[in-house]
């Protein structure tokens, strides 16, 4: 059965200012800004996380089913993950709004001036999880990930209902999320994904401890950045996995959202919680070594090499049998 994933899709249009904005910022006038900059630069790269998560298990062979909404304007971002391997026929597309767009131009002190058009995001909360499972015959798990907050929990409410598995990733919409809303996303999750900061947060507004959240999550999984994966279970039993060291850093965006593919991809292959870390942190290097968070390929061979180096050769030969080609 494949993997759903409900979440974001999204378009990024980044731009360079060659300058600095604070030169161009009048302290007594800041009542009645108006600039125009002219910028050196402009990248457009495929983003949201749901539709970054997707393409990860494309790359590992997988057959996501990508749950989410974006508007007319989709076509060709559709296309490139159809091409990648994502099953786009549960998109919703909006008749309205444009696919969400995030707009931010940089300058030369790293000062950013940005704008977030949700769009067609706010109508995944139109969207019933039960007809798609029906298309596709049933779900390994779904990945519910940051999205429109109604619609994140209207999917964990209907998968709890309907005794679908899902793991609950509610990062970057805790900020927004109170205490109990963020305890309908978690309770009940067969894997909770948070990265160190997350963590914190979601015990301050849940007022949960770390035994409680674990009471009502099956495995949960917290990322700690260069020093690793942590892996807590119900039954007590705690993994920690080191990562695969970065040959170039270059862009840290959707880093996470690789590692969430290859842990669940892995998990759908049927390997063990620590080889499916092992394999999510061999993705995610790989999409920090790239520009952009889909911008990188799993080439078997050089895959299993990175990651045997770290984890050893077993774990590559193991790995090595479940990778197309």
């Amino acid at each position: 059965m494949p993997i759903a994933v409900t979440g974001s899709i999204a378009t990024d249009h980044l731009m360079h200012f060659a300058g600095k904005f604070s030169e161009q910022l009048l302290p007594e006038h800041l009542h009645k800004v108006s600039l125009s900059f002219l910028v050196d630069d402009l990248v457009i790269r495929r983003g949201g996380i749901g539709a970054n998560i997707a393409y990860g298990l494309g790359q590992l062979g997988q057959r996501p089913v990508l749950v989410g909404a974006a508007g007319p304007d989709f076509a060709e971002y559709r296309a490139w993950l159809e091409r990648h391997g994502v099953d786009c026929e549960s998109v919703h597309v909006s008749e309205t709004a444009h696919t969400a767009r995030f707009v931010c131009t940089t300058d030369d002190e790293q000062c950013q001036i940005a704008s977030f058009y949700p769009g067609a995001m706010s109508e995944a909360r139109l969207i019933e999880l039960a007809p798609v499972h029906a298309r596709v015959g049933g779900f390994d798990v779904v990945c519910i990930a940051p999205d429109d907050p109604q619609a994140m929990l209207r999917h964990t409410e209907e998968c709890r209902q309907r005794g679908y598995p899902f793991a609950a990733d509610p990062s970057q919409q805790m900020a927004l999320m109170g205490g109990e809303d963020i305890k309908q996303l978690v309770d009940g999750a067969t894997y909770l994904f948070t990265n160190e900061y997350e963590r914190a947060l979601l015990e301050q507004k849940t007022g949960w401890s770390d035994a409680e959240v674990l009471k009502r999550v099956r495995t949960r999984i917290t990322t700690y950045g260069a020093d690793g994966v942590r892996i807590e279970s119900q039954d007590g039993a705690t993994l920690e996995v080191p990562v695969v060291p970065a040959r170039e850093i270059v862009d840290p965006t959707g880093v996470g959202d690789g590692f969430r593919s290859g842990f669940l991809g892995a998990t759908a292959w049927g390997l063990s919680p620590e080889r499916a870390a092992q394999v999510g942190a061999t993705l995610a290097t790989l999409v920090l070594e790239a520009d952009g968070p889909q911008e990188y390929a799993v080439v078997p061979a050089g895959f299993t090499a990175r990651l045997g180096e770290v984890y050893g050769a077993a774990a590559a030969d193991e790995v090595r049998a479940h990778l197309p080609g």
